[in-house]
C-alpha cells in the first residue's frame, strides 16, 4: 500500500480548520474531475458514507469511504478516520487537527494509506508521491477557503 503524510500549519483556529477540511462536498470542488456526495450521518460524522466520483465518462470510478471515527477538536486535538470501501481504491485516511505552535492557529496532519486495484506494489512509491502532491493541493485549497 502507498502511505503518505502531509503536515500543514494555518492561522485558522482548530475548529475552523476542522470545519473546512471535513466539509466533504467541498473536496469535490478542489479535486480535479471529482464530485463528492454524502449519505448517512447528517453532520458528515461517524457513520457517514462518502462517495467521490472521479474521472470522465467510462473512465470514472467511485472512491467509497466511511467515516469510522469523528472527534472534532473542541479545545483539544480532533481526529477523523475514514476507511475506503471501494472496489478500485482501498485503504484509510486520517485527518488530525490541533492547536498550532504556542497555541496560535492550527496544525493539520493528513495521513493516508491507499491501494489502487490492479497496480503492482512496486508502484506504491510513485502512487504515494502523486497522491501526496494531489492531496496537498486539495488541503491547501480547503484551508484557504477555495
Amino acid at each position: 500500500m502507498a502511505l503518505f503524510r502531509l503536515v500543514r500549519t494555518t492561522p485558522l483556529g482548530p475548529d475552523e480548520a476542522w470545519r473546512r477540511l471535513t466539509d466533504w462536498e467541498r473536496h469535490g470542488r478542489v479535486m480535479p474531475l471529482t464530485r463528492v456526495t454524502v449519505s448517512g450521518a447528517e453532520s458528515g460524522g461517524a457513520g457517514a458514507l462518502l462517495t467521490a466520483r472521479s474521472g470522465v465518462g467510462p473512465l470514472a470510478f467511485d472512491d467509497v469511504m466511511e467515516v469510522v471515527l469523528w472527534q472534532p477538536p473542541r479545545g483539544r486535538r480532533g481526529i477523523c478516520r475514514l476507511v475506503k470501501r471501494g472496489s478500485f481504491v482501498t485503504g484509510w485516511a486520517e485527518i488530525e487537527v490541533g492547536p498550532g505552535e504556542a497555541g496560535a492557529g492550527a496544525r493539520v496532519v493528513w495521513r493516508e494509506e491507499l491501494r489502487v486495484r490492479w497496480l503492482p506494489g512496486v508502484l506504491d512509491p510513485v502512487v504515494a508521491r502523486a497522491a501526496a502532491w494531489l492531496f496537498g493541493r486539495a488541503v491547501d485549497a480547503l484551508l484557504a477557503g477555495r
